[in-house]
């Protein structure tokens, strides 16, 4: 692990619009679509505790704890289970303009819904971009009670913010060069001793990331991931999967990231859309915040206390659709796949430094030789 001084490799680029970007604020909803709306409802409201803003037979609106505008995640019922739009909200109507310009200029589908796309969402702006994914972007909204306060409604697994999004391609500098020119920040990657980049983690709010971009085949969602506001949360809700008998649901975890320094947990909704639990990160909203770049053979990159990933983690994601609902096709990664350099014959990897090298990263060794201690 070390820091570095700038934030992506780049390869074959996107050219970079001579419009400007939108002023993207934040990750703010996720729509999904599920096979059984009634299942997923039951996952995510009795289960998660996730609340419901407004629900019909066709779709249920869902809010974290802390939200003031309409949702942070719609399920939506269809034909097959996949993603219809990453949502982002800008920083004021305007931006809207903007982000018509910027993907028209780039070739993409742009369609614009002055009434929105969804209940409690106004005029918007949704794209497939240069990536495939359904982007959408929009400002004005319905604002509904913060229930920060409501600790009377508070369970012990309560989900307080929508956190990030993660998203799988097949190029990862391409997608870390354009989401740059979106005005999107690098604050961690993945990288091998050649400098090919295998992940990198991008934001907008001062967090770690509101999108992550994870190699491998795609366009496809990795997972949604909501916050909590501490690690005792996440256990609560691994105690109530077990007490549910629904223990199933987890994928990965409980553990801690060496990426983004949080803890986490990995579920899979009933339709397999895979869900992060997310709590304790940290601040990077300083211009000169530094980026932090992993080596894709440190096996405490994904885990910090060194647990192996599973295989389906790297492997396993959601389809998205595009602006008409029909499943965007996915590509190959043309390079090693991140699950192909760190998963051996054995099923997992534990890299280890070689005889007489120092297997300690250089900030513990000086911690070290200052305090000699560990």
């Amino acid at each position: 692990m070390t820091d570095t001084a700038s934030g992506a490799q780049t390869g074959d680029r996107i050219p970079t619009p001579q419009s400007p970007a939108p002023d993207v604020l934040r990750c703010a909803y996720m729509e999904l679509v599920v096979t059984d709306l009634k299942r997923s409802r039951d996952f995510y409201v009795d289960v998660l505790d996730l609340v419901v803003t407004e629900e019909d037979d066709e779709a249920v609106y869902l809010r974290s704890m802390e939200e003031f505008i309409h949702h942070n995640l719609v399920l939506r019922q269809g034909p097959i289970a996949a993603v219809a739009a990453f949502s982002y909200r800008v920083r004021s109507p305007e931006e809207l303009d903007r982000a018509v310009d910027f993907y028209t200029e780039l070739g993409c589908e742009v369609r614009r819904e002055a009434d929105g796309f969804t209940k409690g969402i106004g005029d918007s702006v949704r794209v497939v971009d240069p990536l495939g994914f359904p982007y959408e972007f929009f400002y004005d909204v319905e604002h509904v009670e913060r229930l920060a306060w409501r600790y009377d409604l508070y369970t012990p697994g309560a989900l307080v913010r929508l956190d990030h999004f993660n998203q799988v391609t097949p190029d990862v500098p391409k997608a870390v060069a354009y989401m740059e020119d979106l005005g999107f920040r690098v604050t961690e990657d993945i990288q091998d001793e050649a400098g090919t980049t295998y992940a990198a983690w991008m934001r907008r709010k001062p967090t770690v990331h509101d999108t992550a971009m994870t190699g491998g085949a795609g366009p496809r969602m990795h997972h949604v991931a909501f916050a909590t506001h501490e690690k005792h949360n996440i256990l609560a809700i691994c105690d109530k999967l077990g007490a549910l008998r629904l223990s199933d649901r987890i994928e990965r975890g409980p553990g801690r990231h060496g990426v983004s320094n949080a803890f986490y947990l990995y579920l899979r909704d009933p339709d397999g859309h895979r869900v992060e639990i997310y709590t304790q990160d940290y601040y990077t909203g300083d211009p000169d915040n530094p980026v932090v770049t992993w080596d894709v053979h440190d096996n405490q990159r994904r885990d910090w206390w060194g647990n192996p990933v599973v295989p389906s983690w790297y492997t396993e994601a959601s389809t998205v659709l595009d602006l008409d609902g029909n499943p965007v096709p996915t590509v190959e990664r043309t390079d090693d796949s991140e699950m192909e350099v760190t998963i051996g014959a054995d099923g997992f990897s534990y890299t280890r430094a070689e005889e007489g090298e120092d297997s300690m990263p250089d900030w513990k060794q000086g911690e070290y030789k200052l305090g000699n201690q560990l």
